[in-house]
C-alpha cells in the first residue's frame, strides 16, 4: 500500500514535490492554454505547507525539450500561473540541478527537468542532485507515473516518500473494484496499436465496450471490407480478428466519408460496408451515434478514452461532441481517461458534469488495461523496504 500525505510527517521538513507541470501552451502568444493540471496540484501544495513544512521545493517538466534549454518551455510562466492559483510567493530558479536554495523562500520552483537529459536516462546521479536539498519526497505527478525517469523512478532510492492527493485520486477512481455496473467504456482514437491493452482490458472488465475513432477500420478490414483510404494498422490484425468474436464489442453501423483528395468535398454517410475505395472515413455517421447514446444510458459507470472521429476538423467532430454532451448529462459515474478527451471537454467546458477526469493519458490506459506504473511500484517497494529513511 502507498503511502499518502497522511502517512507523513512534514513538520520543519524540506518537501521535494514532483508536480505535473506539463500544461499546453498556446502556438501564437506562448501563454498557457488550459492550467487544469495546475490547479490539480494546488490542494497537494497547501496540505503540504499546512502540515508545518519548512519550504517546499516544487519540480516538473514541459514538453520534450531532449535535453536541451528550449525558452518556451521554461517554467517562468507556470510559476506566475501558480501564484495566482496558490495565493501564495514563489521563487523561480533557473535550473534544478547545482544551485543554491535560497533559505529564506517558503516555495522555489526548479527549472524544466527535462532540460538535463539525465531526467529521462533515469540517471542516479542526476536524481542525488534533485534529492540533495530535500528530506522528504512526494510524487504528484500521475502523467508521468509510467516512465522510469529520474525525478520518479531513481529519486525513490534516495528519499523517503509517498504520493500527493492527485496521485490518490487517480488510483481510487480507476478502480474497478469500486465501479457499479453495468460498465460501458467508450474508446476512440486513431491507432488501434495504442489502444489493444485498453480494449482487451475492458471487454474483460467492462459490460459493453462502443469503439470509435481512425482504429474502427482496422477492424472493417479484417472482417474483408472496403475501406477506402481510411487509417488501417495490418501489423494488428490479429488482435482484431479475436476481439470481433466478444460479443461484448459494438462497433459503428454507419461512417462520415469525405474524398480522399479532399476530405471538404463529397461529405456524406455511408453503411460500414460501403464505404467507396477513393473515400476516407473520418467520423461516425447519426445511426451510430444513437446506437451508442441507447446503450450508455444503461450505464452505472462510462469509461471514455478516445474521440469518435477527426474532431480536429469540423464537421467530424459532430459524433464527439454529441457524445460528449449526452454523456455529462446523465445520472451515473463518468470518468475520462485523460489525453484528448480531457482537453475536449474542457473546450466544450462540460469538465464540471464528468464525476472524475484523469490528468494522465498514457498513466490511466496503463493502469486501466491492467498494467503496474513502474514510478509508483518503485516508490512502493524503495518505501517498504526503508530505502531513504534515517
Amino acid at each position: 500500500m502507498l503511502n499518502t500525505l497522511k502517512d507523513a510527517d512534514f513538520t520543519e521538513k524540506k518537501v521535494l514535490l514532483r508536480a505535473d507541470l506539463d500544461v499546453p501552451l498556446d502556438v501564437k502568444s506562448g501563454d498557457i492554454s488550459d492550467d487544469s493540471r495546475l490547479k490539480a496540484a494546488i490542494p497537494t501544495i497547501k496540505k503540504i505547507l499546512d502540515d508545518g513544512a519548512k519550504q517546499l521545493i516544487i519540480m516538473g517538466h514541459m514538453g520534450s525539450p531532449g535535453g536541451k534549454i528550449v525558452k518556451p518551455l521554461c517554467m517562468d510562466k507556470v510559476a506566475i500561473r501558480l501564484m495566482k492559483l496558490s495565493g501564495k510567493s514563489i521563487c523561480k530558479l533557473d535550473d534544478c540541478i547545482n544551485i543554491k536554495i535560497p533559505e529564506n523562500e517558503k516555495i522555489i520552483l526548479l527549472e524544466n527537468l527535462r532540460f538535463h537529459k539525465e531526467e529521462e536516462a533515469n540517471d542516479i546521479e542526476f536524481a542525488k542532485k534533485l534529492a540533495s536539498c530535500a528530506d522528504i519526497y512526494v510524487n504528484n505527478a500521475f502523467a508521468t507515473c509510467h516512465r522510469a525517469h529520474a525525478s520518479m523512478h531513481a529519486i525513490t532510492k534516495l528519499l523517503p516518500g509517498c504520493i500527493g492527493l492527485q496521485i490518490e485520486k487517480e488510483l481510487e477512481n480507476l478502480d474497478f473494484s469500486t465501479m457499479q455496473r453495468p460498465i460501458i467504456a467508450l474508446l476512440g482514437g486513431a491507432k488501434l496499436k495504442t489502444k489493444i491493452p485498453i480494449i482487451q482490458a475492458m471487454l474483460v472488465q467492462a459490460d459493453k465496450v462502443l469503439i470509435g475513432g481512425g482504429m474502427m477500420f482496422t477492424f472493417y478490414a479484417v472482417q474483408g471490407l472496403e475501406i477506402g483510404k481510411s487509417l488501417v494498422d495490418y501489423t494488428y490484425s490479429s488482435n482484431a480478428k479475436i476481439m470481433l468474436y466478444n460479443e461484448k464489442l459494438a462497433l459503428p453501423k454507419d461512417v462520415v466519408i469525405a474524398d480522399y483528395e479532399n476530405n471538404q468535398a463529397g461529405i456524406r454517410t455511408v453503411s460500414y460496408n460501403q464505404i467507396p475505395a477513393k473515400s476516407i472515413g473520418l467520423d461516425i455517421g447519426e445511426e451510430s451515434i444513437e446506437e451508442f447514446k441507447q446503450e450508455l444510458r444503461k450505464a452505472n459507470t462510462i469509461i471514455w478514452n478516445g474521440p469518435m472521429g477527426y474532431y480536429e476538423k469540423p464537421p467530424f467532430d459532430k459524433a464527439t461532441a454529441e457524445l460528449a454532451k449526452i454523456i455529462a448529462d446523465l445520472d451515473c459515474k463518468k470518468i475520462v481517461g485523460g489525453g484528448d478527451t480531457a482537453d475536449l471537454i474542457n473546450k466544450l467546458g462540460l469538465a464540471g458534469k464528468f464525476t472524475f477526469v484523469s490528468s494522465g493519458g498514457g498513466a490511466a490506459l496503463e493502469l486501466l488495461s491492467g498494467k503496474k506504473l513502474v514510478a509508483l511500484e518503485e516508490l512502493d517497494k524503495n518505501t517498504r523496504s526503508g530505502v531513504g529513511y534515517g
